[in-house]
């Protein structure tokens, strides 16, 4: 796919009325300086017809208005802290072609040709960047890349019906919370659980840790698997039964838990390691008294659900998705005050967040990302929401996204980056509800 760059230029936001003070900065909270200091990127497809391009960049510019934070820049604060500061400096907006039909190149892979449609991640100062290729047919493929420290799933999803609603003329509804300093330490504090090997861990450590191998990424492919419904509501069925009893676990923990057995079956790992997976948790409907769904940022922490290779394996599914859902269940508001109160006084010049999207590999370990609640496909810009909604090319071994499939019935298509080696035992387990006839 040969995709030519017509022109690339920074964009800035328009204000309806007087513009605002661009003086102004707003101070990252703790859950901004844990997550992911990275950018990540998105891919939309659209059919004809399709909305012009101006539409597009006139209502990104409008959005920008209101999310003031993406049109600004990452600095430091009087006090030294991370902030985005509200300078209004815009994001960068690409117009791009390639000669030929969207068909022709369908379907989109999860490959290094995606890369091709959206902007370059390195060294990049904007917090977005977004790039319309169109194609000869009609169809246009929207990439987007956006800071992860300015908002997390939620925010960004709630930013793209936002910047739907503007292309389509329509009030922004709901507005964000910009707020970001809602989140205070308890007097005195109270740390109930252990944060450090969970958010936080030393430096010295992640240096032992932290190992470029050469060559990994050619080694790894991202594997596209489609879950069907009928597939789900059987996986569901077979973790939530044991014994003549039953305990109802909810689709994506099941579905977790299946892929944690058979990635961890694919690579042949000893069976005395230990394994775990780190799982996003949105704290806005787990912190009392409620954080509105609007709040515009981050507050995302993570369950770490470990086992043994043997159990993990020999057991019934029903164990993996226990430990799943028992592991989830504990990041409860206790947990996240705590958490809070962690961070505002006890966080060392020694310790760095565990979040990290520089790593090849995670193995014996995963991390999955679930985009299964998020109305990602609801960025409509006027002539209908996209066919295609998926994320970039990312060649880390063990990190997973699980996306809602375009069919709209509930399906579940997942992203599995896998060495090429373990690649074949994962194809043949990967529908398998007995791993231990295979």
């Amino acid at each position: 796919m040969n995709v030519k760059i017509e022109s690339s230029r920074i964009i800035k936001p328009f204000y309806e009325g007087p513009p605002p003070s661009t003086n102004t900065h707003i101070s990252f909270n703790v859950f901004d300086n844990v997550t992911y200091d990275a950018l990540m990127a998105l891919i939309y497809a659209y059919r004809p017809p399709t909305p012009p391009t101006s539409t597009i960049e006139m209502g990104l510019r409008k959005t920008l208005a209101v999310y003031r934070e993406w049109a600004g820049r990452i600095g430091r604060d009087e006090n030294g802290s991370r902030a985005v500061f509200l300078n209004d400096e815009g994001v960068r907006f690409i117009e791009a072609s390639v000669d030929a039909t969207l068909d022709e190149v369908l379907p989109l892979k999860p490959s290094p040709s995606l890369l091709k449609l959206h902007p370059s991640m390195k060294d990049v100062v904007e917090l977005i960047q977004v790039q319309v290729t169109r194609f000869t047919c009609g169809s246009v493929v929207v990439g987007f890349t956006g800071h992860h420290m300015i908002a997390d799933g939620h925010a960004a999803s709630n930013f793209f019906v936002a910047w739907g609603q503007a292309c389509r003329g329509v009030e922004i509804i709901p507005l964000p919370l910009h707020d970001r300093a809602i989140f205070h330490p308890r007097n005195p504090p109270l740390i109930e659980f252990n944060h450090v090997g969970a958010e936080f861990m030393s430096k010295s450590l992640n240096k032992k840790e932290f190992i470029k191998l050469e060559n990994a990424e050619k080694n790894i492919i991202v594997h596209k698997v489609h879950f069907t419904l009928e597939f789900l509501g059987k996986l569901k069925a077979n973790a939530s039964f044991l014994n003549g009893k039953t305990k109802t676990y909810s689709t994506f923990e099941s579905l977790v838990a299946h892929l944690w057995r058979v990635i961890t079956k694919s690579r042949e790992l000893d069976g005395s390691q230990n394994t775990q997976i780190r799982i996003s948790v949105d704290g806005r409907r787990r912190v009392v008294p409620r954080v509105p769904d609007e709040f515009f940022g981050n507050i995302v922490l993570w369950a770490f659900p470990t086992s043994k290779v043997r159990d993990l394996v020999n057991e019934p599914l029903h164990y993996a998705t226990k430990i799943i859902h028992d592991a989830i269940t504990k990041v409860d508001d206790k947990y996240f005050k705590s958490f809070i109160d962690f961070a505002n006084h006890k966080v060392t010049e020694d310790l760095i967040p565990t979040a990290d999207m520089k790593k090849d590999t995670l193995c014996p370990n995963l991390e999955v990302d679930s985009w299964l609640r998020f109305p990602f496909y609801d960025l409509d810009f006027g002539t209908g929401c996209p066919f295609v909604f998926m994320p970039s090319y990312y060649p880390t071994e063990g990190m997973m996204f699980l996306v809602p499939s375009f069919i709209g019935d509930g399906s579940i298509d997942a992203f599995i980056p896998l060495y090429q080696e373990n690649l074949p035992t994962f194809k043949k387990i990967c529908y398998s509800l007995d791993l231990k006839a295979k």
